[in-house]
């Protein structure tokens, strides 16, 4: 079962790859956002591995709160491009 995170690992390093590549700020967004769920799914992974709910509510909460976020930026920034 210690393959699991390992491979999630693998799995998060793709969006940051396209970030790194494109200039495209939406692309950019789209990538971190990509990146924020994969990382709350991978805390989720680890609590579930861990019997540790503490963890899982922390991934819970970075899942809900951290899109979020991601989104009010993107309008934030939409905004800023018509100005």
């Amino acid at each position: 079962m210690n393959w699991l995170p390992m491979a999630m690992v693998a799995a998060l390093l793709i969006p940051l790859y396209e970030a790194w590549q494109d200039d495209n700020i939406w692309q950019k967004m789209l990538a971190f956002s990509s990146i924020a769920t994969k990382a709350s799914m991978m805390i989720l992974v680890v609590s579930v591995l861990r019997d540790d709910w503490m963890i899982g509510m922390v991934g819970v909460l970075i899942l809900s709160v951290g899109n979020a976020a991601l989104m009010l930026l993107a309008h934030i920034l939409r905004r800023m491009e018509t100005l």
